[in-house]
């Protein structure tokens, strides 16, 4: 069992190697947020189509009195635009009942919101805390399958599903800053992609 002074080696050394990413600081939390329904099973360049498309319309009023059919043509750059149109409008008709305030939020513990999160239709684990990190500035541990697949190649697991990670390094979160919890997840993205192209690139340096 590997510590947790080493998993914390690993999530510093990557973001001191690839730097800050600055994910998803959009001023309108709108557009971030409905950018995390678009980016499910694409990819970013055809998610940002969709989302360039959505541009005039990325606000509550908007998007909620939009009619379903306008919305799919909108976002069909990103694939599974049927399903994504429905999850769009479940986000934001959740949104408008909690008066549409995120301020509001701020009085809910973490998980008492992430239940929340997951009560809205497309809402899955991963979505869930990507919401609770970048909208709601909550501290969490992302464990996508980047993360999953770092941590058990560098022989931290084995971990086989997205809650049994999270379970394991989401304690992690706990008295650092925001900016930092961020870009762990950042960080992980980044280098995953990285090891996606080059499956013999040198992981040493992080747990050095």
């Amino acid at each position: 069992m590997k510590s947790d002074k080493e998993k914390l080696q690993v999530l510093n050394n990557l973001v001191a190697h690839y730097g800050f990413q600055y994910w998803w600081e959009d001023e309108n939390r709108i557009s971030d947020w409905v950018s995390m329904i678009l980016i499910q099973q694409t990819t970013e360049k055809n998610a940002h189509k969709a989302l360039a498309n959505l541009e005039p319309y990325l606000t509550v009023e908007s998007l909620h009195e939009m009619e379903l059919e306008t919305l799919q043509e909108l976002i069909r750059p990103a694939g599974f635009f049927t399903q994504k149109s429905n999850y769009i409008k479940a986000l934001i008709s959740w949104f408008i009942s909690h008066d549409r305030d995120f301020d509001k939020f701020r009085a809910y513990s973490t998980e008492a919101l992430r239940k929340e999160l997951l009560t809205i239709k497309g809402v899955g684990s991963e979505t869930a805390d990507a919401m609770l990190l970048y909208i709601f500035e909550r501290n969490v541990f992302i464990a996508d399958q980047y993360a999953i697949r770092l941590f058990n190649r560098l022989g931290f697991g084995p971990y086989k599903t997205y809650e049994e990670m999270r379970k394991d390094f989401n304690h992690l979160t706990d008295g650092i800053p925001h900016d930092l919890c961020k870009e762990w997840h950042a960080a992980i993205d980044v280098h995953g992609k990285h090891f996606g192209k080059d499956k013999n690139i040198d992981e040493s340096f992080l747990i050095s």
